[in-house]
C-alpha cells in the first residue's frame, strides 16, 4: 500500500492541488489526513488562497480513499461539509510491514505518547514542522513521523507531506515531491 500523509491544509485549495499532483506522480493508493482541514486557527495567518468551499470539493473528491483524524482547528460544522469521517482523535492503520497510530498531535505526540506497543509509528501533524526520528521511552522504540504542513510550514521549512511506499517512509517537498530529511 502506497500512502500519502498530509496535514494542516487550513482551507487552502492550492495545497490540495499539489497533494493531488504528488499523489498521481507517486501512485498513492490511500490518503491519510492528520487534521486541520478548513479553519486557519487564531495563531496562524490567513492562507493567501483561503477558500473553504473549494477545499471541501477537493477533500470530498477523495472521500473513498481517505482516512482522516480531527485536528485542534476542526469543528463539527466541518464534518457537516466533508463526506468522510474526520472527527476521531486517532485512527489505527496496519499495513503488511508497519503499524501506524494516526493523530493530529495536540493530544498525543512525542512528549505524550499514546498507549501503543514498541515498533509503532506515531504519525501526527499540528506543529507544522516535519519530523522523522526514532525515540525510546519506557523501554519502547517508537518512530515519530510528522509530514509538516501542506499550507503553513513553520521552523524555516517549506510546505511538505509524507509518503510510505510500502517499505520506507519519506518526507517530501510539496512543490516537487523531492525527498528531504528534517
Amino acid at each position: 500500500m502506497r500512502i500519502l500523509f498530509f496535514s494542516d491544509v487550513h482551507g487552502d485549495p492550492s495545497s490540495m492541488e499539489y497533494i493531488f499532483e504528488r499523489s498521481r506522480e507517486l501512485q498513492a493508493d490511500k490518503f491519510v489526513f492528520l487534521g486541520d482541514a478548513l479553519y486557519h486557527g487564531p495563531r496562524n495567518p490567513l492562507p493567501g488562497g483561503y477558500n473553504c468551499m473549494k477545499t471541501v470539493e477537493y477533500f470530498n473528491s477523495i472521500r473513498e480513499n481517505i482516512l482522516a483524524v480531527r485536528g485542534n482547528c476542526d469543528a463539527d460544522v466541518e464534518q457537516m461539509l466533508l463526506q468522510f469521517p474526520m472527527m476521531g482523535d486517532y485512527a489505527l492503520l496496519h499495513t503488511e510491514k508497519m503499524q501506524f497510530f494516526l493523530t493530529h498531535g495536540h493530544i498525543w505526540n512525542e512528549n505524550t505518547l499514546p498507549p501503543v506497543s514498541g515498533g509503532t509509528v506515531l504519525v501526527h501533524g499540528h506543529t507544522h514542522i516535519p519530523v522523522c526520528k526514532e525515540i525510546e521511552k519506557e523501554g519502547k522504540k517508537i518512530l515519530i513521523f510528522n509530514p509538516g504542513s501542506a499550507t503553513l510550514p513553520k521552523g524555516g521549512f517549506e510546505r511538505s507531506f509524507g509518503f510510505y511506499d510500502g517499505e520506507t517512509l519519506s518526507l517530501r517537498l510539496l512543490k516537487d515531491g523531492s525527498i528531504f530529511q528534517a
